[in-house]
């Protein structure tokens, strides 16, 4: 009789003892694009470029993708803006603005022997009618 009281205290124990997942189901579905989007950028040239763009189309809505067109080789966009090419980055908190739009912090990191930095980014996703894509970098 013991036996089975804790047999059924340990089945409600780890039963309801799962982790609660904290996101909205608009960031869980954007997360994704994010990860990929910066996993791509991090592994390819970060300098914008007019084919570099182009490379990052699938990921950007086509009004964001419009306003970097403009934008002039040699800086990086997506994260500093500048030349100053960052070596890593880790995507952080998000929040849902409605439900097609979200923002992300996005953490991007410098690190060799005379630098140790981070810095934080803000990353809008937007749904469209082909899922989650980039719509601005702040």
């Amino acid at each position: 009789m013991i036996r089975l009281a804790y047999i059924g205290l340990f089945t409600v124990l780890s039963v309801g003892c799962g982790a609660p997942t904290l996101e909205t189901p608009e960031c869980r579905e954007a997360r994704p694009t994010i990860r990929e989007f910066y996993s791509y950028h991090f592994a390819n040239e970060m300098l914008f470029t007019k084919e570099s763009l182009q490379a990052r189309d699938r990921f950007l809505t086509s009004d964001f993708r419009k306003d970097l067109e403009t934008s002039p080789d040699g800086v990086d966009v997506f994260t500093t803006g500048s030349d100053d090419i960052p070596r890593a980055f880790r995507e952080g908190k998000c929040t849902t603005i409605s439900s097609d739009h979200t923002t992300f912090e996005v953490l991007i990191f410098w690190r060799d022997d005379t630098r140790t930095e981070q810095r934080q980014i803000n990353v809008e996703a937007k749904k469209t009618a082909t899922g989650w894509r980039i719509d601005r970098v702040n």
